[in-house]
């Protein structure tokens, strides 16, 4: 082999652009280091081309350039579309770089819907049936936040009986600004002319199509309720297969100590009346009793 000068020439050529690689490897690699490259500069800009409402370019600097590893070269932009993703009120993210040191980034806001569950947990319901959590404060800021609730992985179910129920009192001129779906599947919501409605439960499409009979049943009948009670109606229970409960909100229920003191005082009437009655009696009775002595006495006159 040493005495063939072309394997020779071969080898060494080989050797040198071995060499030649790993130096230009390494002055990539240093190159790639420098301080010029690492990640100083994000562009935020809306997705959709509009304005954003509740996210804050400075805010999402601070809060995700912390989470982000790496610069121009190595940056992984997976992990950095998921850090941005992370910051309130960013419901998805676009990453791409911007030579030699910067990202731009777009974000998707989160539309709020309303609150999922308890108001204070600070978990709010997008419009994509998805929870995310935020300052109840801001969202507001935008328009009245539904209240919603209902199981885990029930969002979507809520979200489109939510829908369903708009078309349902669409005819009442109202609609709901609740919606609960309970651990049992009954539905309940609360109108914006203040009346709670109980739907009932919903398992299956016979249920459902059940429960949209019955709704339908109390709107055509409306009209004769608020006629007869008014439009008050603070209660109406829809569970009933063949008609429904209402409660005025202008009634008045007494509570068991009022029926019971209700029930003494009928009791001492009609024993007060009961005692007039016997001394009425009675002296009607002493009454007749003087007539006969004085018929008596006038026979006994005569017969003289």
């Amino acid at each position: 082999m040493w005495h063939n000068a072309r394997l020779l020439n071969l080898i060494a050529t080989t050797l040198y652009a071995v060499v030649a690689l790993m130096a230009l490897a390494a002055g990539l690699l240093w190159l790639a280091q420098r301080p010029v490259f690492a990640i100083t500069h994000v562009e935020i800009a809306p997705m959709d081309g509009g304005a954003l409402r509740h996210v804050n370019a400075p805010s999402v600097r601070a809060s995700a350039l912390g989470k982000l590893s790496g610069n121009f070269f190595t940056l992984d932009l997976t992990a950095a579309r998921q850090a941005f993703e992370s910051v309130p009120w960013v419901r998805r993210a676009s990453v791409r770089r911007e030579w030699p040191n910067g990202l731009a980034v777009e974000v998707e806001e989160h539309e709020a819907l309303g609150t999922w569950g308890s108001p204070e947990s600070g978990r709010l319901l997008n419009t994509y049936g998805e929870i995310f959590v935020a300052n109840t404060a801001e969202a507001e800021e935008d328009a009245q936040l539904l209240a919603l609730d209902g199981p885990p992985d029930s969002e979507g179910d809520v979200i489109e009986k939510l829908e369903v129920m708009r078309q349902w009192f669409k005819p009442l001129h109202t609609e709901p600004l609740a919606v609960t779906l309970s651990g049992r599947y009954a539905w309940r919501a609360r109108l914006s002319n203040g009346m709670v409605v109980e739907l009932g439960r919903e398992q299956n499409d016979e249920d459902r199509a059940a429960m949209d009979k019955r709704v339908r049943r109390f709107v055509a009948a409306w009209p004769q309720v608020t006629e007869q009670w008014g439009k008050q109606i603070d209660y109406a229970d829809l569970r009933y297969p063949n008609g429904f409960a209402i409660r005025a909100a202008n009634a008045r229920f007494l509570t068991e100590a009022q029926i019971a003191a209700a029930v003494r005082a009928e009791k001492a009437e009609r024993a007060a009346k009961a005692a007039r009655a016997t001394q009425a009696a009675a002296a009607v009775s002493g009454t007749s009793n003087n007539n006969p002595t004085r018929l008596k006495s006038k026979n006994a006159e005569k017969t003289r």
